[in-house]
């Protein structure tokens, strides 16, 4: 399969080249790049797809919430996928696709990971598949580490790559130059019946490929200079200008200073602002969320349940690679200051959607994008404490066809000379401000952490934990684990009055 898809694109590349030529009577600069989240073949059978983006020149991208097949699941079962790819044929092509997949489980659980990730680039700066990644594979039980073209034998009956790459770069400085990358995270392929498929079949998860080709430089003709003329000769005559003197009168009173406005830091993200959307969504500030400062003075960004995975780094289609981490929700969850701080930034940028940063007392700075909609508290100068609801869950820009999640940077104060590649990764931050006590759960009942707030004056009792039973296992012996199971099951009558404990 991966053959096929090295003929297509070489064969795109060759189309491309002739009919530019035929046009222009000439080489073009090409870029093409493809990705797709999974891809199930069946030798006889039609087959599936998903998460699939192809850009010959431009940007795409391609998403599903999650993908099973067949209709049960029992051969193939994911989390969301999403692919993005870029292809860019100037003076200077460049291309990049990526692509994801989350939590995945083949053959009814003989094959699971928690992420696979796809990346592959080929610009003026290199051609490489590096960000690829897989993490938490588990293979007929043993957990094993992905490397870079690693071959896992899958019983009798097939067998798994991880991390399947190529990068292909043909020509010399001076001359045409084609490059070319390919990975897949995940590829398998059955060399026997099994489950009900065919030998033959193949299973590739997380691919990307992107290919650029450069044509020769055209020799370079310099002309003869132009015979010398020689400049004609002007006589200018010198003018005498006159100081007038300044009018006698008192002297003039010194303007008073206007007061200062507090000076707003410069965010650094790339320039893509979207002009004439001045009027952001607002929603409503919700009122029953309560996220106390942790020992360490900050809290997690989204209130209620969410996932995310270590993908800093990563390459990307629109940034060059991933300077955040991704935290996926549903549609609306609430997102909360991390510290406390100034809001600035506040509104669209064509990347991040509806976006803002939060400078927080030290001069840290965080990034927070694709968001649904702002709350009132979302002003640009306002102070806001850390657990307070600035914005909404969404996939706003780029992410308009992913799945909704926060994209989130973390900028050091000592890291801003650098820009917006001053960033480092958050994510040992977020596992260790994601604490329970951090966010009061008393208005999450049934996952709805936006819920109305209870009303002051109901008698009825706050949620919370109710004990609806009890068993006494005082008696049980911690040296025969089956007198626990006893304990558990024993009529409340037979409890505590030592019939459990072992004979002798």
């Amino acid at each position: 399969m991966t053959t096929r898809l090295i003929a297509l694109l070489a064969l795109s590349l060759a189309l491309a080249a002739g009919g530019a030529g035929a046009e222009t009577g000439g080489e073009q600069p090409l870029a093409t790049a493809s990705a797709y989240g999974i891809s199930v073949f069946v030798p006889g059978q039609s087959g599936a797809s998903a998460a699939g983006a192809s850009a010959p020149g431009g940007t795409a991208t391609g998403a599903a919430d999650a993908f099973v097949y067949p209709g049960d699941g029992s051969i193939v079962r994911t989390g969301a996928l999403s692919s993005s790819v870029s292809a860019r044929a100037s003076a200077a092509p460049a291309a990049q696709a990526v692509t994801d997949v989350l939590s995945g489980s083949l053959f009814n659980g003989e094959v699971t990971w928690d992420s696979a990730a796809g990346r592959a680039k080929s610009d003026s700066s290199g051609t490489d598949a590096g960000g690829s990644a897989v993490f938490g594979l588990v293979i007929l039980g043993q957990a094993l580490e992905a490397g870079q073209n690693q071959r896992y034998p899958l019983a009798d009956w097939g067998s798994l790559v991880t991390l399947e790459q190529s990068v292909e770069v043909s020509g010399t400085p001076g001359s045409a130059r084609d490059s070319r990358a390919s990975v897949t995270a995940l590829h398998v392929t059955l060399t026997a019946e099994h489950a009900g498929l065919p030998a033959g079949t193949e299973i590739t998860i997380g691919h990307g490929e992107a290919a650029t080709s450069v044509p020769a430089p055209e020799p370079v003709v310099t002309p003869s200079p132009p015979p010398q003329q020689r400049a004609p000769t002007t006589t200018t005559t010198p003018t005498k200008t006159k100081a007038r003197a300044k009018p006698a009168g008192p002297a003039a009173a010194p303007r008073a200073k206007k007061a200062k406005r507090p000076k707003l830091p410069n965010s650094s993200e790339p320039p893509a602002t979207l002009p004439g959307l001045r009027n952001p969504l607002i929603r409503p500030l919700p009122t029953d969320i309560d996220a106390p400062l942790s020992p360490n003075g900050y809290v997690f960004p989204v209130f209620g349940t969410s996932a995310f995975s270590d993908t800093y780094g990563a390459a990307r289609a629109s940034t060059g690679w991933h300077h955040g981490e991704d935290i996926f929700g549903p549609l609306g969850m609430p997102i909360l200051a991390v510290a406390d701080g100034t809001v600035f930034s506040v509104g669209w940028n064509n990347v991040g959607g509806f976006r803002f940063w939060l400078r927080d007392r030290q001069g840290n700075q965080f990034y927070y994008a694709h968001l649904s909609a702002f709350s009132p508290l979302a002003v640009n100068g306002n102070e806001v404490r850390a657990g307070q609801v600035i914005g909404f869950m969404g996939n706003t820009g780029e992410a308009q066809t992913t799945p909704y999640h926060l994209h989130f940077e973390i900028h050091p104060v000592a890291l801003l000379p650098l820009g917006y590649d001053g960033v480092v990764s958050p994510y040992r931050y977020l596992i260790a401000w994601r604490r329970l006590e951090d966010v009061s759960l008393s208005a999450a009942s049934a996952g709805r952490s936006w819920a109305p707030p209870v009303p002051a004056r109901t008698q009825a009792p706050r949620p919370g934990a109710f004990l609806l039973g009890a068993s006494d296992i005082s008696s049980a012996s911690g040296l025969d684990p089956g007198s626990l199971q006893r304990a558990l099951v024993a009529p409340a009558a037979a409890e505590g009055d030592g019939a459990l404990l072992p004979s002798g």
